[in-house]
């Protein structure tokens, strides 16, 4: 019973996520991009505040390790992954954005293994960073006649917005803290939040709240907000304790199929074959860079399966 309460609650969070990029181009048609995702966070952040409250003991960080490691977060996990993502969206598809932000995972190793020196990839794993980018190569396909074209850069913003996620997670993970994770994220998100006003506000972004009470913004701004983050991050933390870090980060990679449905129902979106042809060397890097511990992960399933 519980391999398929697991199995369900996978299904619902990449749905939740994957769905989450179609709500993004959908807001931006009546939000600016900074602001659009620093009001997400506004409300998002209050309600995981609540909740770690409520759940765990260290509600609020007690020291500067703990502070340190939530600044990290705010900077990198919220600001500058949502600021470039929501920027990106303007210029490229909901698709084309899920699929470059699902080569978090490989650039998270390629991350780690730069900042361990002691720690060196593999050959293969070498070749998964290599096959990842690749794949990002032919997602973007820059025309080096006319490389500010504007889905050229869009999806460059992008693929550095999956960077910045990618190095804020490593980051946070190397930072000697001993805050729960829900604190964590409760606490990265109001002050990505807040650096997100403040960068609104320094572009010069204009702000029209007549433009937010459109129906298509609200749902979005809600569905982002409450779906997405606040129920989004509720599984993933349950999950990430049934499932471990390898089998949660497979999400990357079924949520772009729910983007790419969804923004073709919803948006009239439709994904070329580059983009899928990059997905596939995307999710190839991936398979390559975490062999080792996806052949742990499904013997400990196989395991536990003969064990029932």
């Amino acid at each position: 019973m519980s391999r398929y309460r697991n199995l369900a609650l996978f299904l619902i969070l990449a749905t939740l996520w994957g769905s989450a990029f179609v709500a993004i181009s959908a807001g931006l048609s009546y939000l600016p991009p900074v602001l659009f995702a620093a009001l997400r966070y506004d409300v998002a952040g209050l309600l995981m505040l609540g909740y770690a409250a409520y759940a765990v003991d260290a509600w609020r960080p007690s020291d500067r390790a703990e502070w340190a490691q939530v600044a990290v977060g705010a900077v990198l996990l919220i600001a500058a992954y949502h600021a470039l993502l929501f920027i990106g969206q303007l210029n490229t598809t909901a698709a084309a954005a899920a699929i470059l932000v699902s080569l978090s995972p490989v650039l998270s190793t390629g991350f780690a293994r730069l900042l361990v020196p002691s720690d060196a990839l593999s050959p293969a794993g070498v070749v998964g960073v290599v096959v990842g980018l690749v794949g990002v190569g032919v997602i973007v396909q820059p025309d080096p006649a006319n490389l500010l074209a504007a889905d050229s850069v869009a999806k460059g913003l992008v693929f550095c917005a999956a960077a910045a996620f990618a190095l804020g997670s490593v980051l946070t993970r190397r930072i000697d803290a001993g805050l729960p994770i829900e604190t964590m994220e409760a606490w990265s998100m109001l002050g990505g939040a807040a650096v997100m006003h403040l960068v609104s506000l320094a572009i010069g972004e204009p702000v029209e709240p007549s433009a937010w009470v459109h129906p298509e913004a609200l749902g979005a701004l809600a569905y982002l907000s409450l779906g997405a983050s606040a129920v989004g991050f509720l599984i993933y933390f349950d999950l990430l304790d049934r499932l471990g870090a390898v089998e949660i980060n497979m999400v990357s990679y079924v949520a772009p199929i729910v983007t790419a449905v969804v923004g073709w129902l919803y948006l009239d979106e439709v994904v070329d074959a580059a983009t899928l042809i990059g997905f596939g060397l995307i999710a190839v890097g991936f398979l390559l860079v975490k062999r080792r511990a996806i052949r742990r992960e499904f013997g400990h399933v196989r395991s536990r399966g003969s064990s029932e």
